[in-house]
């Protein structure tokens, strides 16, 4: 075989295992829960003090929602920190609650490590815990238990589950079709593998202890704090729980603009940080460990999007390469399709879900023009814009 078909079948194969590697976790998953080995999920009611942060950037207008959600927690020891950045004061921002504390940046921060640390630099006593939330966030009652049942197994960094809040438009419903894929495989199965739950921006917590010791000193710009803060996490060798009780709702993109400029961001983003795979995979080896190595593969997988789209036109170049090659591809997105379908059922997905699907083209063409904006896109979109109450957009 020739230097270059090597050099052919292995950048097949390195694209092509993305597609089939979500139902190879499945099937473990499903031999692991066979020998009763998943990990339990009892409740405790015992934990620590929280930090409740929330992110605010020009944008307050969901705020008294958010706020409304967190006084409702059934749990009694925590307080709700609101960095207000590049905020105008209006009667979103005032609270008679004095669980709730606004604090006001003395200059634009538009950075979210940068927020976190000024609400830490605030704290009104030592919380040894804290918890992030979006300013488009709501949460379940039962939010603080839920993570806490982690915490007390000795887990120091706990992601919970997003789920949609809004499904009124087509965009919608397949942004949350996504996400349900991702917390299937990159949070539920992966951990029950013994690796790490991946970081959803929101929705995850940690000791304060091991918060400020991966980011205190670092300069984050831009987004992608989460996959720092993963990669360092992983890189110790320590586990990120999955919560799958601990629910939050995340308001999804239901605008064509919105996607296509939160996107680049993220795309942005995967290109910056995928490095931290290599590093992971290979401590993996080196230490003989699961959790790293499983977790390392996860980070260099392309977003879902753009894997697809070059397994299918490697796929087609095959067409006239290879009909063994060609068909194996075939087998490959049919597995892909069948994964994809078995999280869908996991979650018992919104019928609005399974219905959107057919717009899935649409979908990928405008996740293609955010690549193509994605290059400078944290320079021209900080964050996403949400329009709350007004007309939605269908594909």
């Amino acid at each position: 075989m020739s230097l270059s078909m090597v050099l052919w079948v292995m950048l097949q194969i390195l694209v092509g295992y993305n597609l089939v590697l979500p139902l190879l976790m499945y099937l473990a998953w499903r031999l692991k829960r066979a020998k009763k080995l998943a990990l339990p999920n009892e409740k405790d009611q015992s934990g620590g003090d929280y930090a409740i942060i929330v992110t605010a950037f020009q944008q307050t207008t969901m705020l008294p929602a958010v706020v409304k959600s967190l006084l409702n927690l059934n749990y009694g020891n925590y307080v709700v920190y609101i960095v207000a950045d590049d905020c105008i004061l209006t009667e979103d921002l005032m609270f008679d609650d004095e669980r709730v504390i606004v604090l006001y940046p003395p200059h634009v921060l538009a950075s979210n490590t940068a927020s976190h640390f000024y609400a830490i630099d605030h704290f009104i006593r030592a919380h040894d815990r804290l918890t992030i939330i979006d300013s488009d966030n709501l949460v379940e009652a039962d939010y603080l238990n839920q993570l806490n049942v982690w915490f007390s197994k000795g887990f120091q960094a706990v992601q919970g589950i997003r789920m949609a809040k809004n499904m009124d438009s087509t965009i919608a419903c397949l942004d949350a079709a996504r996400d349900i894929y991702y917390h299937f495989y990159d949070g539920k199965l992966l951990f029950n593998l013994n690796s790490s739950a991946t970081l959803s921006g929101s929705g995850m917590a940690f000791t304060t202890k091991l918060y400020r010791e991966c980011l205190e000193t670092l300069d984050i710009k831009g987004a992608g704090f989460d996959k720092v803060l993963q990669a360092i996490i992983l890189k110790r060798n320590l586990r990120i729980a999955f919560a799958d009780q601990a629910i939050v709702f995340d308001e999804k993109t239901s605008k064509s603009t919105q996607l296509v400029n939160q996107r680049a961001r993220w795309i942005n983003t995967w290109f910056k940080y995928f490095k931290f795979g290599f590093e992971i995979v290979a401590k993996g080896l080196k230490n003989g460990s699961v959790n790293q190595l499983l977790f390392g593969l996860v980070l260099l997988r392309p977003p879902l999007f753009m894997f697809i789209l070059i397994s299918g036109l490697l796929m087609l170049i095959n067409l006239f390469v290879s009909a063994v090659a060609f068909s194996l591809w075939l087998l490959a997105f049919v597995l892909f399709l069948v994964g994809f379908f078995i999280a869908l059922k996991d979650s018992n997905a919104d019928p609005r879900i399974y219905r959107s699907l057919k717009s899935i083209p649409a979908f990928i063409f405008l996740q293609l023009k955010s690549l193509l904006k994605s290059k400078n896109a944290n320079q021209t979109s900080v964050a996403t814009i949400h329009y709350h109450n007004r007309s939605n957009e269908d594909l």
